[in-house]
């Protein structure tokens, strides 16, 4: 899973923050034990009397120490339970705390990935994504073919299966999707279940809609304190697993935007890193709006979909008034 060094860096420090929380409460509850239990703070004093006197058996040469040590803190190890149990506290209640106790709250286990160091980069990537309500609801679980009759539906089929093969085969397969159409036919609903299945399987989606992006762009490209956050904008632009530009056409044109607009797709292509752009535009305004170059660019390194059909969003509006 892909995480750059300042991500890492705040995984890190959670369960760094976790382990001192869980090293508190742990002192917290030895201390009212050892004030509601005078007895049990003795036990624990005598254990390293214990381990004192057996050592120096064992320096005298005697082979058996360690097993009499070995008895022994059994032993004060029983009582301590049955003092804990004979004041109403569970016999586990002074064991080491974690927050994961299958990792420890180090996020490792033999050298691999914790699934709680897992979770934390897929939450993580969500919350870097921009979309992270609207995939609790646009996803491939709730995706229906119920809106679409005909070739409508014809093409919202092959979109379907265009974006599950772009999901099945993206850690082999470098391949960029445009989708265009007519309003509310599913462009961003598919992107929308594209990004969820790869950020569950640990890939860096940025979802930017074209306004947000261009407008993003702008003010940090005429505003000079806003250098650094330009280069650090642009690095995620260029390097995220999935970059996905949604509504295409709906960005104030600036005279910037095409030249823009060209680098980002020309940087994504060389580094070999998908995208998927949808629009409302047709083909023949994207060229028109965008210049040959950006059409003759997507026309040549992008699978088209074209989706058409009722606006669903209206038509589920409808709907719902109905009831």
């Amino acid at each position: 899973m892909a995480l750059n060094n300042s991500q890492y860096d705040s995984i890190i420090r959670t369960y760094e923050e976790h382990q001192l929380h869980n090293r508190h409460l742990l002192q917290s509850r030895k201390e009212e034990i050892y004030h509601k239990i005078p007895e049990f703070l003795a036990l624990e004093d005598s254990i390293s009397t214990i381990s004192v006197k057996q050592g120096k058996r064992l320096l005298d040469g005697d082979t058996d120490a360690l097993i009499h040590l070995k008895n022994e803190l059994h032993a004060l190890s029983l009582k301590k339970s049955e003092l804990l149990k004979a004041n109403g506290f569970p016999i586990h209640y002074l064991d080491p705390i974690y927050t994961c106790p299958d990792c420890m709250d180090t996020g490792y286990i033999n050298n691999e990935k914790c699934h709680c160091f897992k979770q934390s980069i897929i939450k993580m990537l969500y919350a870097q994504s921009n979309i992270q309500e609207t995939l609790l609801v646009e996803n491939f679980d709730t995706l229906t073919h119920e809106f679409y009759q005909g070739e409508d539906l014809e093409r919202f089929q092959n979109a379907v299966r265009e974006c599950q093969g772009f999901v099945n085969s993206f850690q082999n397969d470098y391949r960029n999707l445009f989708f265009y159409g007519t309003v509310g036919t599913g462009k961003s609903f598919l992107s929308g279940c594209i990004a969820k299945e790869l950020i569950e399987k640990g890939h860096p989606v940025l979802y930017f809609s074209s306004a947000q992006l261009f407008d993003l762009l702008s003010m940090h490209s005429y505003d000079f304190n806003k250098k650094e956050d330009l280069y650090n904008l642009l690095d995620d632009l260029y390097n995220c697993d999935l970059l996905i530009i949604d509504d295409l056409g709906t960005e104030t044109l600036r005279a910037n935007v095409t030249s823009q607009l060209f680098s980002c797709l020309n940087e994504r292509h060389i580094r070999k890193k998908p995208t998927i752009i949808s629009t409302n535009l047709s083909l023949e305004e994207t060229r028109n709006r965008y210049s040959d170059r950006i059409f003759s660019r997507i026309m040549s390194h992008y699978h088209v979909c074209k989706l058409t059909g009722p606006d669903i969003r209206m038509v589920k509006k409808r709907l719902i008034n109905r009831k």
